[in-house]
């Protein structure tokens, strides 16, 4: 056991293996409301990666094998809906509705993205954000909520909106951004289900912003040679391979499950990053 042990942390402090595991943790958890960043950071922070610019960047990279696996599965929803945009006010508004709760993230990105990768990029942030985000997420599935709205594409534009500012809070890494939106969503008045499925629709604007945003400002380590680029197309494919199989199967998930399994995931996963970080040394 000792040496299949060895062997096993001899792979884990390979590079390749580290960006595969980090792909899939990636595609595993982008679209689940347990916070992707705040996964990867951990990770990152235990198996020894990121500790210059392109570790930094690299897991905002790789959220395009995640991106593509949602638009590959919504293409032809997104197909029709380009198709009848300037034919169909239905189209048009949900469209618009989209783009009002997109931009409230991409305005505070624009304006404090430096402080908060400077302040809050930090493991015991997460930890604590988890744990705080696995009772909130314990707390709703437990309020007697009564959903008005079961189409994501028919929200009012002002519940739109209002989804678009509570998604500011996922800024800080381990609050999670589908989390905060489904969360935001049922407060609102949504049904599980659309509440689930218009975090789906919000993620492609926004997930497109941040990866062309650090795209364009890690760009060096893109261009340069050595094995930065092995290591984006490894993480890429697994997280398109298991962004995938998520998105296939959760918004079935969510309509006959409560929150309870990622609460208390979120909670133990915290929980044991903490002691970690100040009992593991």
């Amino acid at each position: 056991m000792s040496a299949w042990l060895a062997t096993l942390l001899a792979y884990l402090k390979i590079d390749v293996v580290k960006a595969a595991i980090l792909g899939v943790v990636e595609g595993l958890t982008e679209f689940l409301p347990v916070s992707s960043t705040g996964h990867l950071l951990l990770m990152e922070h235990f198996l020894g990666w990121g500790d210059d610019s392109f570790g930094k960047s690299f897991a905002i990279l790789i959220q395009l094998g995640a991106i593509l696996a949602l638009l590959t599965i919504y293409f032809g929803r997104l197909l029709a809906l380009a198709r009848n945009m300037f034919t169909s006010w239905p189209a048009a508004r949900f469209v618009l509705g989209v783009l009002l709760a997109f931009l409230p993230a991409a305005a505070v990105g624009f304006v404090a993205h430096g402080f908060i990768k400077e302040k809050l990029f930090d493991v015991r942030v997460v930890c604590i954000m988890f744990i705080l985000g696995g009772f909130v997420l314990l707390w709703v599935d437990r309020m007697n909520l009564h959903a008005k709205r079961h189409d994501a594409t028919e929200f009012p534009l002002w519940m739109y909106f209002g989804i678009g500012v509570v998604q500011c809070i996922a800024m800080i890494p381990g609050v999670s951004r589908s989390g905060a939106t489904i969360v935001g969503a049922m407060l609102f008045g949504a049904d599980r289900r659309s509440a689930a499925e218009f975090s789906f629709w919000l993620a492609m604007p926004t997930m497109v912003g941040a990866f062309a945003y650090e795209s364009y400002k890690s760009r060096a380590d893109l261009l340069a040679g050595g094995n930065s680029k092995m290591l984006i197309a490894v993480g890429f494919a697994t997280s398109f391979i298991f962004g995938w199989i998520v998105v296939k199967t959760f918004l079935r998930y969510v309509q006959r499950h409560s929150f309870a399994l990622f609460a208390w995931w979120r909670i133990i996963v915290g929980s044991a990053g903490m002691f970690a970080i100040y009992f593991g040394r």
